[in-house]
């Protein structure tokens, strides 16, 4: 397979033509200082460029029809046409603007356009905003939005839920390769985490079925993510790079990033550098007792020990680090092609996981060790882009990337002598192609192949802690693999002044192979071999109607699919207590079918609203239900009976809802921002009643008021989320009454909560930035829907940024 990959990407063949073009400045208004980082882009889809730090820009890739675009955060966007920039002598001033009516987007179609071309819901979260709220980790970047819901089962942890989908229906980008992997399970998901939230430059939330443009698992929405971009020199070698510290109160988080970059005309050097260290997290004072730690355990081979906790706001063993590294390197041959090669690694400590260590009581702890092994992620990619003016594309980008990924379980159950250590490790290679071509001035056809591998290992072992003899446990999965092919197209055209079209067709082929001979000892199955191969068509269609300039309205329909993974077909696990899923060769895809439509108003430059409203149903989902081994309903699983369970295509499910948001600036300085999200959802249960949708959230959002003024930024927020009563629990988390609050009945439920946050930043030199923060003022004690850990009491927040 590796081969095949290899002999792919050498069949690219390009030539290099070296050209001058125009060199365009950028100027802000009032100051007439020269201003860096402006996103240039044009009409044409894959026409987009970055000012260096002269505020400067090579027209040469813009035609001389395109308009141009001018973008960037703090700033109100301009729009030109290359005549009038050649009437300014190639200069443009941007005025001071806190709401931004244009952004460029990569997730709607593969290539960078105007989210005003675009028909379906996209929130971009840009890096200038990451300074002043600084998160602690990247699924906490997400939830700063106010669009993205976070659940957390430990404090390495963070699992995104978007419009009632969650962990394997959702799809997760970095640098435009696919990340979801043959193990990414249907529970709730933590891989985000490896992500450095320190070297992203920039993050797209795409709501509603991306399967067209991303394949399977982009059932709910995708999350793309552009990490730090080595900028050329145009003027010999130029070096630079930012120092970045931070602390935080609540869990003594110690974080420290570097990255430093060097720079000719032609090649480009990046280098980043980010530790984590996050101690014990303590909740809040007020707020419910059930949340509280009042014991813990301290493992001995000599039999373990349970403590009284002398503070019970501290959420004892939550604590870990994280190391992340990465390193990219880019060519610049001519101003038609370039070259990039990327490295990323990120490596974490055990990671405790915490709703599984406060099971049982202080007489009756249920384990006395429950870790995720180091979670390890590394990819090398290569990308060629390249402009053309062929007959069969305009410009043509390829990405080769190989990925390693290695996860853990690592557990003992209280005063028990075996602990089980299951490790996976999954090699993915993945092949990116994807052409964009020009039909004429008021349309364009994009289309592209894909095709992804995943090799998976599982290993378990079973250790005696007193003697030290190991022996063979059950592996998690079987040794398989998963291939998906692929191709789509899409068409994007200008029908006339006021109406746009966006329409793609995608088809997917998967296979997936899986040999269960290494649990054969464990698990006596009726088979040791088995296969599924899967076909599935997706499409969408959306239009963007313009009534007037301030109008916009986009209707869209779509639907995304996701094929059978190996985490579907094969997993061995212990799902909750007394119970355990074995494998189901029988899986056929899931499909979504899903209808929005989407309306954005403003007025000016100072006020903006925005609403979607969807309605998603979900057909063969992929459950659990009860299943039989040889005739058994219940086989002993560590010494436990259990009852057996088995993913099957047996239920439906509805989701419908509708996010909202407002953006309004009464003047210069002063910024309104607030985000609603409400959805609701109904799954089928066995019995053929309904249950809410595990995975669809209450209903949450925030709300910002943020001063800005030469040196100073501050911003004062409130975050919230609705109650889940008891009557209104999916079925799945009723069986999970240790996560939860109990209402004056005695029955579990999800409690709403408030918090207010206040967070500013000063820039104290040209280089130097001071960032603070009061996180949770109020000092709540409260545990986001789903979780198993309290999210973090009042928390003080010093971050302190050197550039050079």
């Amino acid at each position: 397979m590796r081969k095949i990959y290899l002999l792919l990407f050498s069949f690219i063949f390009f030539s290099c033509t070296l050209s001058f073009g125009q060199v365009l400045t950028v100027y802000e208004k009032s100051s007439k200082q020269v201003i860096p980082g402006v996103l240039v882009f044009g009409n044409e889809p894959y026409l987009s460029a970055i000012t260096n730090s002269k505020g400067q820009i090579d027209l040469s890739i813009f035609s001389e029809q395109a308009e141009i675009h001018f973008q960037l955060l703090g700033f109100e966007s301009v729009s030109f046409s290359v005549e009038e920039l050649k009437n300014s002598d190639y200069q443009v001033f941007l005025s001071p603007g806190l709401i931004q009516m244009e952004q460029a987007i990569v997730t709607g179609s593969r290539w960078r356009q105007s989210n005003q071309d675009i028909p379906g819901k996209i929130t971009v979260l840009n890096k200038d905003n990451f300074q002043l709220r600084s998160p602690s980790t990247t699924a906490d970047w997400l939830g700063s939005n106010g669009d993205v819901f976070i659940q957390k089962s430990q404090q390495g942890g963070g699992s995104p839920m978007i419009r009632g989908f969650s962990a394997n229906r959702l799809l997760y980008a970095v640098d435009g390769v696919r990340v979801n992997t043959a193990i990414f399970r249907g529970g709730n998901l933590h891989n985000v985490i490896s992500i450095d939230p320190l070297a992203i430059q920039n993050t797209e939330v795409l709501f509603g079925p991306g399967s067209v443009m991303f394949g399977s698992d982009a059932l709910g929405g995708v999350m793309a993510f552009e990490t730090l971009k080595p900028n050329f020199s145009d003027s010999g070698l130029s070096i630079n790079g930012n120092l970045f510290g931070r602390f935080a109160s609540s869990n003594h988080e110690k974080t420290f990033h570097g990255d430093i970059s060097l720079a000719t005309e032609k090649w480009a050097f990046l280098t980043s550098v980010s530790h984590f260290d996050y101690g014990d997290l303590k909740m809040g004072k007020h707020g419910p007792d059930d949340y509280l730690r009042s014991w813990y355990v301290i493992p001995s081979a000599d039999g373990d020990l349970v403590l009284e906790n002398p503070d019970p706001l501290i959420q004892k063993t939550s604590g870990y680090t994280q190391l992340n590294l990465m390193q990219k390197i880019s060519f610049n041959p001519s101003h038609k092609t370039d070259w990039e090669y990327g490295f990323h690694y990120s490596r974490s400590s055990d990671i405790p996981r915490y709703d599984r260590l406060i099971q049982g009581s202080l007489d009756k702890p249920r384990y006395a060790i429950w870790n995720y092994g180091p979670q390890v992620w590394m990819m090398n990619q290569l990308t060629l882009n390249q402009l053309g003016n062929g007959k069969l594309y305009d410009q043509m980008s390829i990405k080769l990337a190989q990925q390693y990924f290695e996860e853990s379980r690592i557990n003992r159950r209280f005063n028990d002598y075996s602990l089980f250590d299951r490790v996976e490790k999954v090699n993915a290679w993945s092949l990116n192609a994807d052409w964009v071509k020009n039909i004429n001035q008021e349309s364009f056809l994009s289309y592209g192949i894909e095709t992804v591998y995943n090799g998976v290992a599982s290993t378990g072992v079973e250790t005696n802690i007193q003697s030290g003899e190991t022996m063979a446990a059950s592996a998690r999965y079987p040794t398989s693999e998963w291939t998906s092919l692929a191709a789509y197209g899409t068409y994007h055209a200008h029908l006339s002044e006021k109406l746009k079209l966006q329409t793609g067709l995608r088809y997917n082929q998967v296979f997936l192979s899986a040999d269960f001979a290494s649990n054969a000892a464990f698990f006596p199955l009726p088979y040791q071999k088995t296969s599924n191969n899967n076909g599935a068509f997706t499409g969408s269609l959306g239009l963007i109607l313009n009534p007037s300039s301030t109008w916009t309205i986009s209707p869209q329909v779509s639907t995304g699919f996701r094929a059978p993974n190996v985490d579907d077909l094969g997993k061995f696990f212990d799902s909750e207590p007394g119970a355990i899923i074995i494998p189901n060769p029988d899986l056929k895809p899931e499909y979504v079918y899903n209808a929005e439509i989407n309306l954005n108003k403003h007025w000016g430059s100072f006020l903006k609203i925005d609403a979607s409203v969807f309605y998603t149903y979900l057909d063969h989902a992929m459950v659990r239900r009860p299943f039989q081994l040889d005739g058994q309903d219940s086989i002993p699983y560590e010494g436990v009976p259990s009852k057996v369970l088995a993913i099957q295509n047996a239920a439906s499910a509805k989701i419908f809802g509708m996010q909202a948001g407002v953006e309004w600036s009464p003047s210069q300085n002063w910024l309104v921002y607030s985000k609603i999200n409400w959805q609701k959802g109904k799954e089928e249960l066995d019995d053929e009643s309904t249950s809410p949708s595990r995975h669809a959230a209450p209903l949450f959002g925030l709300t910002r008021l943020t001063y800005s003024k030469n040196k100073l930024k501050i911003e004062l927020s409130t975050m919230y989320s609705g109650e889940v009563a008891f009557e209104d629990m999916p079925m799945d988390e009723i069986g999970k009454p240790h996560l939860y609050a109990l209402d004056e009945n005695g029955n579990p439920y999800s409690p709403s909560w408030t918090t207010f946050n206040l967070q500013g930043t000063y820039k104290l030199l040209k280089s130097l930035d001071l960032m603070a923060g009061i996180e949770n003022i109020g000092d709540k004690r409260y545990r986001p829907y789903s979780s198993g850990l309290a999210a973090s009491g009042r928390n003080f927040t010093f971050s302190i940024k050197a550039s050079f």
